[in-house]
């Protein structure tokens, strides 16, 4: 490892999802804090708690031992302990740390330290997907809504004040699902009938792909096929009809949730879609009407379409979010005026 032969303070970085947890080490007093060559990648499942699988990392890395923690969660952080949404880890911050000898650790929700990355990008870290070329650095005064399908649907927002940012750390993902034409409703009601209620999540994400799939078979008459979130995409790209309505619908529906959240949080400064499945189906993004739902507004579809949208193809925009967030911590980059997150 480069980077880890000096005496600087380390701290632990993982971005944990229902599928896979990423850790990385940061060195907090740096100003560009995240350790890009110290990220690996575990499958939750093959580990029965985090901190099993923060000790596996740790001594595959074989890293001086970290000082502090910042872990980004995919789930609601209810004082001391978060339980990730979609598995079903526990997690204690207090015995978490006593287990991995950290003096500190912070538990920030996976969205929140998303947002909290917004800052640290630019350049190759962006592709635009509609309105105007994102300002960057943000304006002094400025929102901006963070959405991102992966294996649930997170959101989050950054709010600067005065050059602070702020993330937020909320569960809209949960937000329940307004369909719009037909094709929707039918598809709406199909799902109703197996979750009772329909939450976007349900439609915008990975399992949520594989919904609209089924929902679509059952709408044609046609057998169900067990397929999953890649088979659909590799199915549309090779012209499959159902499987490229499937993905349409996906990203009309996504551009009109992305729409609404920023009507809610007045994030007139920009939209950043993030998470594990906007990079796979930026293509799909570039071609639908994603743009046109998200404008899509009544009478604020003149303001929406001053609104720009850009899609993160950062690799760990997770783990630059923790690092940002174990910056702050450790009282380091003050320039770049970093904070906590705002618990709900």
């Amino acid at each position: 490892m480069s980077r880890m032969h000096g005496h600087a303070a380390l701290a632990l970085l993982a971005d944990i999802g229902g599928t896979n947890v990423r850790f990385a080490l940061a060195e907090p007093a740096s100003a560009a804090p995240l350790q890009g060559d110290s990220v690996r990648q575990y499958e939750v499942a093959d580990f029965p708690n985090l901190h099993d699988a923060a000790l596996h990392y740790l001594a595959e890395m074989h890293a001086p031992q970290p000082v502090s923690g910042v872990f980004a969660v995919a789930g609601r952080i209810d004082g001391d302990a978060a339980r990730i949404t979609n598995h079903p880890w526990l997690i204690s911050c207090r015995d978490t740390a006593a287990a991995l000898g950290l003096a500190h650790l912070h538990l920030v929700n996976d969205f929140a330290a998303q947002a909290m990355a917004v800052e640290l990008l630019a350049g190759d870290d962006l592709v635009r997907l509609g309105g105007p070329d994102w300002r960057h650095p943000p304006a002094p005064h400025a929102n901006f809504a963070v959405i991102g399908p992966g294996t649930g649907l997170g959101v989050s927002a950054l709010i600067v004040r005065d050059g602070r940012g702020i993330a937020l750390e909320t569960e809209g993902g949960h937000v329940a699902f307004a369909p719009h034409g037909d094709e929707e409703t039918a598809v709406l009601k199909r799902l109703a009938a197996r979750f009772e209620r329909v939450s976007n999540e349900r439609l915008i994400s990975g399992g949520g792909l594989v919904n609209i799939h089924r929902a679509l078979c059952e709408l044609d008459g046609t057998p169900v096929q067990e397929l999953r979130p890649r088979d659909i995409t590799a199915a549309g790209a090779t012209g499959d009809a159902r499987a490229r309505r499937a993905l349409d619908m996906f990203c009309a529906v996504f551009g009109a949730v992305t729409g609404d959240l920023v009507l809610t949080l007045g994030a007139w400064n920009g939209a950043f879609l993030t998470g594990g499945l906007v990079p796979r189906l930026l293509p799909q993004l570039q071609a639908s009407s994603f743009r046109a739902r998200f404008e899509a507004k009544g009478r604020f579809a003149d303001a929406m379409a001053r609104v720009p949208t850009m899609a993160v193809v950062h690799p760990q925009a997770g783990l630059l979010g923790a690092a940002a967030f174990a910056a702050h911590d450790a009282g380091a980059n003050a320039g770049r005026h970093l904070t906590h997150h705002l618990a709900p």
